[in-house]
Formats: C-alpha cells, structure tokens, sequence
C-alpha cells in the first residue's frame, strides 16, 4: 500500500469503505477497536457524526477522507433508473469541495448532468430544512434555525416560503426536489447537493454553512429579492470539478477512485 492509510469502517461492514480498502487490498479497521491515540496516518472514514474525530485530524494536522453522498446521479435517471445511492464524495479534509480546480468534462458528461439557463419566473423561496445530523455537526438546533431563518426570510420578501422537511432516502426519490425546483425563485439551505442542484437546474441558491457551492451563492438573506446568477461558463467548470470528486460505488473498488485522488 502506497500510504500508510486507516480505512475505519463502522462495525467493519461499512459497504463503501470497505469497497475503497478492498482497492487497496488493505483491511478495513472496525470503529469498535479504533483508537485514535494509539495509530498514525490518514484516516478514511464515513458520516457526518464522525466529527469529533474529523475536528482531532484538523487540530493535529492530520489527514483523513471524508465519504459521503456524491452531488450529482443519486436520483432516477437515465444512468440510475431507480434511484439508487451509487454515487459518493470522497473529500480531504473537509465535509465538501470547497477549492475549485479545472478539470476535464470528461466524468460529468457521464453524468448526463446538463446546466440549465437561470430561471428567474419562480414564486416562491424554497427552505431546505437540513437532516439532523448536520445540524448535530454544527450545533443547530433544527426547529429554531428553521423559525429563525423563516422569519428573516420573510423580512425581507412577500413571497411564499415553502419549508421542504427532510425526507427519507425512499420518499425524496418519489419526490425528488426538482418539483419543488419548478415554482422556486431562490433556494436556502445549508446543504451543498441542495445548492448544487439548484444551481445546476437554474435556481439561485443562498448557503448558509460551509457549502461546495457558497462560491455561486450569497450568505447574506437580506439580499433574498436579489440574488447571485452566477455565470454558467464557472458553473460548468466547477461541476466539471466536482464530478471529479464523486465516484460510483464500482470506482471505489476497481482503484479508480484511488487513482484520481492520487492515493
């Protein structure tokens, strides 16, 4: 093995660990007998609520992966007719893609992932609520930021605001966030696949966390009537970027993941 790595799997059956361990034909390490103190290296790890132990790697300057779900190709489409969760970020030492780097079109056009014009006839703002484990990540209570960001939405527009909860994996497949996308005028969220595939579909986003898209959004909610409409030449090339970024569950195993990460 190249570097020395820890692929640290959940109960040591974590499917997309061990598929990008099994790459480096290197076994996966069980949280259960993970000790942070006693082992050296960079880990690999998965989920959110892995903090403390990502906040360590950052206070030490110590280098881990971070997997999660991909930004692009998780719902039904053409290259996944029913939905499924094949595609996932893998990050280094962060929760998303913040840099921004020139890369080739080559794997989003695999994607089939088309940037539309902006769309700017919407009615309403869309409120993405977050799931509860972001909002353990960065100490949010949900219901109170959901009241509190409600209520600065609405001094600042007469427009509806429609607040989309956190669905569950089979329910947001059945539907999918681009209805909701039809009829919005901006979206707000913390989250960065909400963003993007705002951006992506045509519809401003403003990003009120750390987010692969805060580069094409506003933070600032004052600024809700009047939005960021980014030039879609950068977004293309930033999601050129970010499909670079995501790898299909095959790709963890067959070292193609391991490759253009340069692992």
């Amino acid at each position: 093995m190249e570097k020395d790595i820890i692929f640290l799997s959940k109960n040591g059956t974590d499917e997309y660990v061990n598929a990008l361990a099994s790459s480096f034909g290197a076994t996966p390490t069980s949280d259960k007998d993970f000790v942070y103190e006693n082992t050296s290296g960079a880990i690999v790890l998965r989920g959110i609520l892995k903090h403390k132990l990502m906040k360590d790697c950052l206070r030490d300057k110590r280098d881990f992966y971070y997997i999660d779900s991909g930004y692009f190709g998780n719902y039904k489409s053409s290259i996944n007719p029913n939905g499924w969760k094949l595609y996932h970020r893998i990050v280094k030492n962060n929760l998303q893609h913040t840099d921004f780097i020139e890369k080739p079109n080559d794997r989003l056009q695999k994607l089939n992932v088309e940037i539309n014009d902006w769309k700017k006839d919407g009615k309403n703002i869309l409120l993405v609520m977050p799931s509860p484990k972001p909002a353990k990540y960065y100490d949010i209570d949900l219901e109170k930021w959901k009241e509190n960001t409600y209520n600065t939405i609405r001094q600042h527009t007469d427009r509806p605001i429609i607040v989309r909860e956190k669905a569950n994996r089979k329910d947001r497949v059945l539907q999918p966030i681009h209805e909701e996308f039809k009829n919005a005028f901006a979206v707000v969220t913390l989250q960065s696949i909400a963003a993007t595939e705002a951006i992506i579909y045509g519809i401003p986003a403003f990003t009120l966390a750390p987010n692969a898209a805060e580069k094409f959004c506003l933070q600032d909610l004052t600024k809700i009537e009047t939005p960021m409409y980014a030039d879609r030449e950068k977004i293309y090339k930033w999601a050129c970027y970010l499909a670079y970024g995501q790898f299909h569950v095959d790709e963890l195993r067959n070292g193609t993941a391991k490759r253009l990460l340069n692992l």
